[in-house]
Order: structure tokens, then C-alpha cells, then sequence
């Protein structure tokens, strides 16, 4: 059984260079071009789903290929076997990575990666950025979100029909952003935020009471304004003048 287990471990650190004699078997170009994020002042880099790579320009030369993002665990990249090709069930989105160690997207041809960059271009690809086809096993190599943080690692790859013909290294890892449990936030910081509470619930009193201290001396500068500029403006009396007539003493009337 020890010889078993030595003939094994001995077997998978053959594998890789079987694959790269295999590789070179085949005429594949390798470029050292390593695939990148872009700069962290472009941002949304790496999300929980998504992440943003440089195109590779000025990179390959085979103007008939196909180029090709290959997507895998960082843990599967010895495994990886560049003659299988892309829309198989070893290389469908859906598939990864329980049931498929890698999956490739984003293919198109030297046209969309121009050399030299275009001034003023925005030249990124978002690994990730397609839902609509994320369960549709009709579309193997679907840009669909990643499953997890990973840590992931890329490279591209360029082919002639079905065979490889080019490639290059594959990229440092890349991890992907994870929400911090709400849990955890509580637990860690729970004084914390119980103060803030506090803090937050006391403000927010006093700036009710002032603000209906506001309002009631609005309303008082109102309504003193309003009594000080009505004036009662008396009616005018008309005084008739009567012009007295003198009553003469009548002599008594004669019996």
C-alpha cells in the first residue's frame, strides 16, 4: 500500500509535465503575458460575483484564432488540459466547479483586441457580468457570475478551430469580496453600536425639540406681527347739528 500511495503522489507530480510536453506536441505558442486586474482606480475590480481584467493587448498574433478566457480554481490549474475545448461538458459554465474543473468565455478575435489601445479607450473585460444565461445549459460558455470568493486564476487561450495554438501564463490568484455576517458585526462591535444607538436616539430627541421650539416662535413672531400692523380705525360719528327753535310762551288760551 505505501508503494501505492508513492506511485500515486509520483503520477500527479508527472502530470503537469505531461501536459506541458503534450502542449508543445501540438505547436502551442506560450506568452509570458500574465492576465491582471485593472488598477484599483477603476471601481468595482473584484464584487462578489464579478471581477475585471486588462485585455490582453498586443499579446497574441495568430490573426485566424479564437481567443479564449479559461477560468479555474487556483487549487485545479495543474490539471487543467488545454485540448479540451470550449461548449464541452468538462468546460460548461453550469458545470463549474463541482463537475467541471474550469469553463472558458469570452471568445473573440484579434479584431476586438487592437494593437496599440486606442487613446481614450476603456479596454477591460468584467469576468461574471451575465445572468440571463447562468442556468441555461444551451450556452456552456456563458459569462455567468462566479460561485464563490474563490481564490480563481485565468488565463487566455487561443485556438484554430478546435486545436490550441496559443496561450498564456495564467494570472495570480484573485479572490472575490464576501459580505460580512450580520452576526459578526453585532458580536464583534456590540458596545459599539449600542452607544451609537444611544448617541443617534438622543440627537434625534433634541432635534425635535428644537425644531417645535422653531416652529412655535415662528408662529409667535406671526402672530405678533400680524396684531401690531391692524389698526382699529374708528368709525365716524356724524354729529347732526339741531338748530334749537325758541318755544315762545303761547298766552293762555282765553276761555
Amino acid at each position: 500500500r505505501p508503494h501505492s500511495r508513492r506511485q500515486h503522489r509520483d503520477a500527479r507530480t508527472m502530470l503537469p509535465l505531461l501536459l506541458l510536453l503534450l502542449a508543445t506536441a501540438h505547436g502551442l505558442d506560450k506568452y509570458t503575458y500574465k492576465p491582471k486586474l485593472v488598477g484599483s482606480t477603476l471601481g468595482g475590480r473584484t464584487t462578489a460575483t464579478t471581477f475585471v481584467l486588462e485585455q490582453p493587448r498586443c499579446v497574441f498574433s495568430q490573426d485566424q484564432a479564437v481567443i479564449w478566457l479559461v477560468v479555474t480554481l487556483s487549487n485545479a490549474i495543474s490539471t487543467f488540459n488545454d485540448t479540451v475545448g470550449p461548449g464541452t461538458p468538462e468546460r460548461a459554465f453550469q458545470r463549474f466547479p463541482v463537475n467541471a474543473t474550469a469553463y472558458m468565455t469570452l471568445n473573440t478575435t484579434l479584431l476586438n483586441y487592437p494593437c496599440p489601445k486606442p487613446p481614450g479607450e476603456i479596454a477591460v473585460l468584467r469576468v461574471g457580468s451575465e445572468t440571463t444565461c447562468a442556468s441555461d445549459e444551451s450556452r456552456p460558455t456563458c459569462n455567468g457570475p462566479l460561485p464563490g470568493p474563490g481564490p480563481y486564476r485565468v488565463k487566455f487561450l487561443a485556438l484554430e478551430g478546435t486545436e490550441p495554438v496559443a496561450e498564456t501564463d495564467w494570472s495570480d490568484a484573485i479572490t472575490l469580496r464576501t459580505a460580512q455576517p450580520l452576526s459578526s458585526i453585532s458580536a464583534k462591535d456590540g458596545h459599539h453600536g449600542a452607544g451609537m444607538i444611544a448617541l443617534t436616539t438622543i440627537l434625534s430627541i433634541l432635534f425635535a425639540i428644537l425644531l417645535a421650539g422653531l416652529v412655535a416662535m415662528l408662529v409667535f413672531w406671526g402672530s405678533d406681527a400680524c396684531d401690531s400692523s391692524t389698526f382699529s380705525k374708528q368709525e365716524a360719528v356724524s354729529v347732526r347739528r339741531y338748530n334749537t327753535h325758541h318755544v315762545y310762551d303761547q298766552p293762555a288760551a282765553r276761555l
